[in-house]
Order: C-alpha cells, then structure tokens, then sequence
C-alpha cells in the first residue's frame, strides 16, 4: 500500500512539473505578430 502511494505521488509530482510557467503569451517575436491581442489566463 506504501509502495503505491509514493508511486502515485511520485507520478503526480512529475506530471505537475510539465506546465510552462509564467502569463500566457502570443508566440514568435513581438514584432512579428500580426494580430495582438490580449490572450486570456486560465
């Protein structure tokens, strides 16, 4: 039972570190984009 809680909590901690930090943004260079716009937070 210990063995499968540490494996759940091991997959969990390692899944909740693939998320890009920070505001969301348009991508590329800002002065290429050619339709600025505000994207909205989740």
């Amino acid at each position: 039972m210990m063995r499968a809680a540490l494996l759940l909590l091991a997959a969990s901690l390692a899944l909740a570190a693939c998320g890009r930090s920070g505001p969301i943004r348009a991508p590329g260079p800002p002065d290429q984009i050619t339709y600025p716009r505000t994207y909205p937070s989740r």
